[in-house]
Formats: structure tokens, C-alpha cells, sequence
């Protein structure tokens, strides 16, 4: 396949008119390239970006992750396609350890089909959280960080978990990313942690931070917390929900600026994106969606009803160079959970995940 004469979003952050070559499903330079009668798509005043990376979502279109449904994920799975999301890292809730491990068990059961996103990994965001910052996971089931849990959590997955969040100030934090650090991308979340122990966090390894300004303190002038400790560290990327509802766009904004390159969108989205209004529910608990608002009865934010493909777009309503849009969520995220190698930008040699937008950032075509 060529695609043609479009707008093409390159490594360096820019559009750039050229031809891209594709072969048995990966991009190729035109000298390797040796299809006859390829087919040619002419992409004349469209944008053409990297296929979506979502590290952090949930559910959707009535289906869970923690469902333990097989099906119900493939659900998922082609509702993120047909979204421009090709990539995608399904994300636990805080569960019994029995039900965590029921829900991994299930992933490996998962078949992949050509009109579902492609699973790169699993998202493990409880149970090692702060139940003073739980948000909507379950507090009877927050447990201390625990090496071995998570060891076996891993194992029961294909050691799939790309990505584990834990708030540090709880007992044993310090040690369990000491301990692993190099076999999983380790977040900061769901925390009351200080500027001093977050810091302290990031120097032993942690490199992220999960849905940065929510579940976690403010950012004050004489109490940065774990977000001025995420700012300073430049190894350290951080995802935000750009929905219009968890982050307001002044922040957004502000955001881009303090972070640069190492903002990660994700739409942390649940059960109820693709639906209508209605009452649902997240790991355990009703949740209240009314338009973009997913809510418990105590009014506590339960994740989001978008997708990341509307993240993107909401950013750059907002303000953000589309340049800077795209590649939080293309680059930013293949890079934090280590499979830039493979996805997340058009270069030669890596799986050949395309979409094609109008210059109204509308989605005409997904091409995997």
C-alpha cells in the first residue's frame, strides 16, 4: 500500500507532505518497497497520524475490563478501533486478589481480530493505592504494596503488565519500586504523598504518574507535592484526562507548558463511553453518567465516558499545537511503557498503524 500526497506527523513533531510506504502491515522506505499494483490512497489534504495509544482506560460501550468477559473485551476492543485507537492497554480496579487474578486469567483467553485494537499490555491500577485518595476503587480492597502479589499478578497476565500504579507514601512503596523498577513502568497515584516522598519515589525508579492532578494534592506554592516532584523530574511522564471535565483547559494549557514532552493523554474512560445517560458500573460501585460527567452517589468523579481520539481533539480546542497533541498521544505513551520500538510514530520497521483526519481533525479512515 502507498498513501499519498498527505500531511504526514513525523518523529520530529511536524507535518511534512511526503509519500509513506507500507508492507505486510509495516511501514518501509520506498527503496524496499517492491509491491506490484500496490494500492494507493491519495491523501490529499489530509492529516496522516500514527494510529492512538491508550494506556489507561477501563471500559466502554457497556463492557469492563474487571468483567472477566472475554467477549465483553473484544467489545471494548472494536469500539477503541473504530475510534482511531489502535493500541491499548486495558486497566484493572482495585479487586480481590481472586478477581484480579480472574481478570488476567481472561485477557490471555482473548483472541485478536482485525477489527480490534491491539492489546500492548495491561494496565494494573489497583489495588497499592492511599485510601485517603481511593477515588472510586474500593477501599476494603486496597492492600499494601506487595512484590509478590504483583509477581504473580504479572505471571497470570504473560507478564503483560506494562504499567502498575502505587501511591509511595504507603508502607513498603519505596522498596516495591526498588524491587521493580526494571520489569514494569511504575506510576504515582491515588496518593496523599508530600513533595518529599514523591521525590524520594522518583529517584528510586517511578517514572509516572497516573491521571496527574486527579486522586492526589493540589499544587501549591509551599506544597508542590507529587506534581511539582513529576515536574522536576524529567524522566517522569504524566497523563492527563483531557475530557473537558477532570482537567479545566487553563490547566491543560499549563500543563504542556511545565511538562513539554512528557504529557501522556488518556481518556481513563469506563463502561459507560459510547452509551447514553444512565447508571452503570466501576469496580463494584454505581456510577452516574449525565452527559460527559461519570459520577458515584457522593459525587466523586468515577473516570471518564470519552475516548482518547476526543482527548486529542479537546486538546486542541484548548489550545494545543496539534503537533503537541498527536504526539501525546502517539509517541508519549508508546515511550513511557517501552514499545516505542514497535508503534507509536510512522518510521520504517514499525507496525504500520495509520489514520487519516480531515483538517477538522474529524476521522475518515483507520488503517492497520
Amino acid at each position: 500500500m502507498i498513501i499519498k500526497n498527505g500531511l504526514v506527523f513525523s518523529e520530529d513533531k511536524t507535518f511534512v507532505k511526503q509519500d509513506i510506504y507500507i508492507r505486510n502491515h509495516h511501514f518501509v522506505e520506498k527503496s524496499a518497497f517492491s509491491e506490484e499494483s500496490p494500492d494507493v490512497i491519495d491523501a490529499q489534504g489530509m492529516y496522516v497520524i500514527p494510529g492512538l495509544i491508550d494506556i489507561h482506560s477501563h471500559g466502554a460501550v457497556g463492557c469492563d475490563f474487571s468483567d472477566a468477559d472475554v467477549e465483553g473485551i473484544a467489545e471494548i476492543l472494536r469500539y477503541e478501533k473504530k475510534c482511531g485507537i489502535t493500541s491499548y492497554c486495558p486497566t484493572t480496579m482495585t479487586l480481590s486478589g481472586e478477581q484480579i487474578f480472574a481478570v488476567l486469567d481472561v485477557a490471555n483467553q482473548l483472541r485478536f481480530e482485525e477489527d480490534m485494537a491491539r492489546i500492548v499490555g495491561i494496565n494494573m491500577e489497583g489495588p497499592f493505592l492511599d485510601p485517603l485518595k481511593k477515588g472510586a476503587h474500593m477501599e476494603q480492597y486496597i492492600q499494601e504494596p506487595d512484590v509478590a502479589f504483583f509477581r504473580e499478578c504479572n505471571e497470570r497476565s504473560g507478564r503483560r503488565i506494562r504499567l502498575v500504579t502505587l501511591a509511595p507514601n504507603m508502607p513498603g512503596a519505596l522498596e516495591f519500586i526498588r524491587e521493580l523498577k526494571d520489569e514494569t513502568t511504575i506510576a504515582l497515584g491515588h496518593t496523599s504523598a508530600d513533595y518529599d516522598t514523591a521525590r524520594e519515589a522518583f529517584a528510586a525508579g517511578a517514572r509516572h504518574v497516573t491521571h496527574l492532578y486527579n486522586a492526589m494534592p493540589v499544587f501549591a506554592h509551599r506544597a508542590p507535592g507529587l506534581i511539582g516532584a513529576a515536574a522536576e523530574n524529567k524522566e517522569c511522564m504524566a497523563e492527563l484526562i483531557c475530557d473537558g471535565i477532570h482537567v479545566h483547559e487553563s490547566v491543560v494549557r499549563a500543563t504542556f507548558d511545565m511538562f513539554q514532552d512528557r504529557v501522556v493523554l488518556v481518556s481513563d474512560s469506563m463502561r459507560a463511553a459510547g452509551m447514553a445517560d444512565g447508571s452503570y458500573e466501576l469496580g463494584g460501585q454505581e456510577v452516574h453518567v449525565k452527559g460527559k460527567y461519570a459520577t458515584l452517589s457522593d459525587g466523586t468523579i468515577a473516570g471518564s465516558v470519552t475516548n482518547l481520539f476526543d482527548c486529542m481533539r479537546t486538546a486542541a480546542a484548548f489550545g494545543i499545537p496539534l503537533e503537541e497533541a498527536v504526539a501525546a498521544a502517539t509517541m508519549n505513551p508508546a515511550k513511557s511503557i517501552g514499545i516505542y520500538d514497535k508503534v507509536g510514530s510512522i518510521s520504517a520497521g514499525k507496525r504500520a498503524d495509520v489514520l487519516l483526519l480531515d483538517k477538522e481533525l474529524r476521522l475518515l479512515r483507520v488503517i492497520t
